[in-house]
């Protein structure tokens, strides 16, 4: 099945709620290797100025990976999961993301388009904390590999 073109333009409901934990944002800075104190010590980060531990500046990706899975695994949209790469990521900071947000994801479906016969998807998820407050906008393009 070849991508849907009229999922352009959609948005789905919201995705979460996802709690950030201390124990979340270290595993992930560890995983990027970032030797920041502020990412695992609440008073280094609280010397900073920040309410608690502080994610590093990709971690917005785990939750709208999460919401991005909303498109991918829907069978109308025309993605087959086994032939995706990853395309290009960009964020838009509207505040740190600190241990003890709760944050709720929207997932839009900005483009949905055939280039060279591959499959290209663009995703924007906007990231806010329990008052609605915007925290992240995480913008996402996917490849959808062709067949050979």
């Amino acid at each position: 099945m070849a991508l849907n073109p009229d999922y352009a333009g959609r948005v789905y409901p919201p995705a979460g709620p996802f709690p950030v934990t201390r124990e979340e944002i270290a595993a992930f800075a560890d995983a990027v290797g970032s030797t920041v104190a502020a990412h695992r010590d609440p008073e280094a980060a609280r010397a900073l100025g920040y309410a608690d531990v502080v994610a590093p500046p990709t971690f917005a990706v785990r939750i709208a990976q999460q919401c991005e899975a909303q498109l991918v695994t829907d069978p109308g949209a025309g993605i087959d999961f086994a032939r995706v790469v990853h395309g290009d990521e960009s964020f838009v900071h509207h505040r740190p993301v600190v241990a003890g947000d709760v944050l709720t994801g929207v997932l839009h479906v900005d483009r949905m388009r055939e280039a060279g016969g591959h499959g290209m998807v663009t995703t924007r998820v906007e990231l806010s904390d329990a008052d609605g407050a915007p925290v992240t906008t995480v913008t996402s393009t996917i490849v959808v590999r062709g067949e050979s």
